[in-house]
């Protein structure tokens, strides 16, 4: 195994990136784009060369590092990954390059500096990064937190409409559920006999009823954060507000922190408590997905719908966590990677027309396909990956969510099937009120209306389009790495997967 500090180096240089971007004049605009650009692409490298040195089906945490930082309360800097963390930093790694890119002229013309507009992008970067790769759990506290502060500048100095209460609501919202969690994490610290580590904590017995209120008290932030239905209302405003950079990576990287959260600290340290909220969870998480797709469906604000969708499949990540097998497990994880690419796909299109149109109201449209033919061909693609097209990357967790709660709880894997209806309503709908029909008369004014898909837009797509395609055919390279981590955490709470029907009835 490696001795590199892979971990470490990974979460610090995004942040010392930062600084060196934000502290260039503004009126070198194009040089911190460049760096910008040039810094995350060897971010990306590091993660690679991370994933070569990560050994699918070894430990279960690999790449631990450790330094003191508070030891008088037994606090340090502890970093470590199993296979459900390293995907999520791949999948930042990948992410943020096409979405630095796909922003590149995003902060032109805004009247704020566009240096620290990179900056930030950089900072939050770090951020992300830390939180998922923190196994000490004041230390994943303390990103979770600070992982705000880059995403409230963003959408509140560079956002659109109603951005400074958008940006004030999506703050308050986190804030509140990080009041929650530091609660939680006070009282895991007392009664964990001092410590953080997320490895002791998992080995500590607790009394049923104090295991259940430190259980809600992680639960309440993560579902926030995630969003779960009734918490969700946060997303639609900070999403449809947010530029379109720091709004793909709010909807495809951070959002699946509150999952990430519950499959790494809830289910593993408090195992009793989450089979007993288990049929809670499971509600939520239907309800989530008919609510969300029905709003989305009457929604006329792009960004607003590409939300909505958010809210719902996050509702089909739920259903997979707390169904408690494999399958559904492996699912969920795979789908947090997928609605990452498949999401951020769509959001960065739609910024792309909101972009051109000047306006991200889908009235405003009608018929745009016939000037932008190739535009409205990813878009199209975006969609049919968004819904769980078969072929794309989506699908296969979709499914795996799916069979997998059946086999232990066939009404909600059915009722869960009717969000699979409503995403063809709301997305194929979507594209045809934009892409199809009439033009609308108002579109041939517009200059950027006239304008197809460039080799930059080029650029930022086709990367996602092909890893949505090869991951719908070939999921292997991530089935692999996350298989251990859901096996051991399934572990964790006593759940065993069903025996397969077809044998139990032979055996009779």
């Amino acid at each position: 195994m490696s001795s590199f500090p892979y971990l470490s180096v990974l979460t610090v240089a995004p942040l010392v990136g930062a600084l060196v971007v934000a502290f260039l004049p503004r009126s070198r605009p194009e040089l911190a784009k460049w760096i910008t650009l040039a810094w995350s692409l060897g971010i990306l490298a590091l993660t690679v060369a991370l994933w070569i040195a990560f050994e699918a089906g070894g430990e279960r945490l690999q790449l631990r590092e450790s330094y003191p930082w508070i030891p008088n309360w037994g606090v340090n800097f502890t970093f470590a990954v199993d296979g459900i963390a390293l995907v999520m930093l791949m999948l930042i790694a990948v992410l943020v390059p096409i979405v630095i890119l796909a922003a590149w002229h995003e902060a032109d013309g805004s009247g704020r500096s566009v240096p620290v507009y990179f900056a930030l992008l950089l900072a939050l970067e770090s951020t992300m990064l830390g939180v998922f790769a923190a196994a000490d759990v004041f230390l994943f506290y303390v990103f979770f937190e600070v992982m705000l502060v880059p995403m409230y500048f963003l959408i509140g100095s560079y956002g659109g409409a109603r951005r400074q209460y958008a940006a004030v609501k999506f703050f308050l919202y986190s804030l509140v559920g990080g009041l929650f969690m530091l609660a939680a994490v006070v009282g895991l610290w007392v009664v964990g006999g001092n410590t953080f580590d997320w490895q002791a904590l998992t080995q500590i017995d607790m009394s049923t009823g104090t295991e259940r209120w430190l259980f809600l008290g992680f639960f309440l932030a993560f579902a926030i954060k995630a969003p779960f239905f009734p918490f969700h209302t946060w997303l639609p405003d900070a999403g449809g507000t947010a530029p379109v950079g720091a709004g793909a990576l709010l909807v495809g990287i951070l959002d699946k922190v509150g999952t990430f959260g519950i499959l790494r600290y809830c289910l593993p340290i408090f195992p009793n408590a989450s089979k007993y909220f288990a049929p809670l969870a499971l509600v939520l998480g239907v309800i989530g997905i008919i609510y969300a797709a029905l709003l989305a469906v009457g929604q006329n604000d792009l960004k607003r719908l590409v939300s909505y969708t958010s809210i719902a499949h996050f509702g089909f990540i739920g259903v997979g966590i707390f169904a408690f097998t494999t399958q559904a497990g492996t699912g969920a994880v795979l789908y947090m990677v997928n609605h990452g690419l498949a999401t951020g796909l769509l959001f960065l299109v739609v910024g792309m027309l909101v972009t051109r149109r000047g306006s991200s109201l889908i009235s405003d449209f009608g018929g745009a396909g016939k000037t932008l033919p190739v535009l409205a061909g990813v878009l199209f693609f975006a969609g049919l990956a968004s819904l769980a097209m078969p072929g794309t990357a989506p699908f296969v967790s979709e499914f795996l969510v799916l069979i997998g709660t059946f086999t232990v709880n066939k009404p909600i894997a059915i009722i869960s099937t009717l969000g699979i209806v409503l995403a063809a309503a709301y997305v194929l709908w979507m594209v045809q009120r934009t892409m199809q029909g009439t033009p609308n008369p108002a579109l041939a004014e517009v200059e950027g209306m006239r304008r197809d898909i460039t080799l930059r837009e080029k650029v930022v797509v086709a990367p996602l389009i092909a890893l949505i395609i090869l991951f719908g055919f070939y999921p292997k390279p991530i089935t692999d790495v996350i298989n251990p981590a859901v096996q051991a955490t399934m572990q964790d709470i006593g759940a065993t997967d069903p025996a397969p029907t077809a044998i139990t009835e032979a055996a009779k």
